[in-house]
């Protein structure tokens, strides 16, 4: 006896399936073929993610669209596929395994006023959830990596180790704005603070910058210590190298003004809390990096290195010497129609060449 569709797919494809959202429309799609009455889909996975704890597809038998809802806190509730589908019609749902992280599949019926889906429809959903078992293990396990990934490494970063790109050595030249940051005297104040303070105090920090470096499409490459090294890549067609060189440049000035804001209001906070502010300083550059694998044969970090990345981190070193909280290279400047305050050219320890150094207006 031939299998319906979905169930076939289960069995033969399904594993396959690039992404959740795929999945859930290719099955939803299927189910309908093989006439069940459906009138949404919902699939909702478990992540180990600092900040997510769970993610839901909702998906739309009307339009075979499929939206994406994240659980932010680890207290929310499991439910939010249910309700979704509770305002479509009838509700199926099964949790795909014993465990509370295992995946749930849930589906809306088609509203005609009944109350629940009808025997048959069930038995067949059943069927459905004991097929899709071990397509949906490996699907959440390739979610689950990639979201570790991600946490550790960041988005694009992760996407190339993903790829394949493990190799020590390996790599590839791009174009990009960079940013460097630092705190201010954290030595002394990590002398003088209770070590889980510090730990605090650094997050907020952290949360600040790398909050402002992510709003604008840029990515986290490091933080060390109480430093943070991010990118801002050149993307773009070929022959439109200029235009795409300028959209990173502004896109890092973006970022570093939205990091200083950010600073500005955490020393408030503080202050109101009889804290000891944050001062920090921050560098742009702009120019070609080797973004890809070093380290020992059994430990790999992937980050960027080359004169760029070390002139930018000179540059971060003038801020104090300077007295600004944000210093920005030569590159930068002539890749930005912004209006910046010019304050000369500048040796910096173990470069060639004087850099042009430039600083925001009202800094």
């Amino acid at each position: 006896m031939d299998l319906p569709s979905s169930l076939a797919w289960l069995v033969d494809e399904a594993a396959q399936s690039p992404a959740p959202e795929r999945f859930l429309a290719e099955l939803g799609r299927r189910l309908l073929a093989d006439g069940l009455p459906l009138s949404g889909g919902a699939l909702t996975l478990s992540v180990p993610h600092p900040i997510i704890a769970r993610r839901t597809w909702l998906w739309r038998a009307e339009t075979g669209a499929v939206i994406e809802a994240l659980a932010f806190a680890a207290a929310a509730p499991v439910g939010a596929g249910r309700e979704w589908l509770a305002g479509l019609g009838p509700v199926w749902e099964e949790r795909i395994g014993p465990s509370q992280d295992d995946p749930v599949l849930g589906w809306a019926g088609v509203a005609n006023g009944a109350e629940a889906f009808a025997a048959d429809d069930v038995a067949r959903l059943c069927d459905v959830a004991r097929f899709a078992a071990a397509p949906l293990a490996a699907l959440a396990a390739r979610e689950a990596r990639a979201a570790l990934l991600e946490a550790y490494l960041g988005r694009r970063s992760a996407a190339r180790v993903q790829a394949g790109a493990l190799a020590r050595g390996t790599g590839e030249i791009i174009r990009a704005a960079l940013l460097c940051a630092d705190l201010r005297d954290f030595t002394a104040l990590s002398e003088v603070t209770e070590p889980y303070a510090m730990i605090s105090a650094l997050d907020a920090y952290f949360d600040r910058v790398a909050g402002a470096v992510h709003a604008f499409g840029g990515e986290v490459l490091k933080f060390m210590g109480d430093g943070v090294l991010a990118i801002f890549p050149v993307t773009g067609a070929t022959g439109e190298e200029a235009r795409g060189d300028r959209n990173a440049c502004e896109a890092a000035l973006r970022a570093v003004a939205a990091s200083r804001a950010g600073m500005a209001h955490l020393d408030q906070l503080r202050q109101t809390q009889g804290l000891a502010p944050l001062p920090f300083g921050a560098a742009l550059h702009f120019g070609e990096i080797l973004w890809g694998n070093i380290g020992a044969a059994d430990r790999l970090d992937f980050t960027a290195i080359g004169p760029a990345v070390n002139l930018v981190s000179r540059l971060e070193g003038l801020c104090k010497p300077l007295g600004r909280s944000v210093l920005i290279s030569g590159a930068v400047a002539a890749n930005t129609g912004a209006a910046l305050t010019p304050l000369g050219e500048h040796a910096l320890r173990g470069i060639a060449e004087p850099c042009a150094v430039f600083a925001l207006p009202e800094d």
